[in-house]
């Protein structure tokens, strides 16, 4: 399984419209074919910066999410929002502690 963490940086002012376009959006990502869990966090200290953790069942899964239409019209709606610019890793789960 392969794990897709974004650190997302926004002007202030466009918390609210990230908020709603990932609302809008995130049943769709979550039903794309090869995603098994999305998860959005928030900073504790910075509440402009987010964290996406999405997992995949292979990094095809999620070439073929980030190469479809609604990524590109999602992705396009959501940087124009940013002030910083995002970071991405492509990361395997290791260990697990129940």
């Amino acid at each position: 399984m392969l794990v897709r963490i974004v650190k997302l940086t926004f002007k202030p002012e466009n918390i609210s419209s990230f908020e709603t376009i990932f609302e809008e959006s995130k049943a769709q990502i979550r039903n794309f074919k090869g995603c098994n869990r999305l998860e959005l966090f928030q900073d504790t200290h910075n509440n402009a910066i987010f964290f996406t953790y999405s997992y995949w069942d292979n990094e095809e899964a999620l070439n073929s999410y980030r190469n479809s239409d609604f990524f590109q019209k999602t992705w396009a709606k959501t940087k124009a929002l940013f002030a910083d610019k995002p970071n991405a890793w492509s990361v395997q789960k290791r260990f697990i502690l129940d």
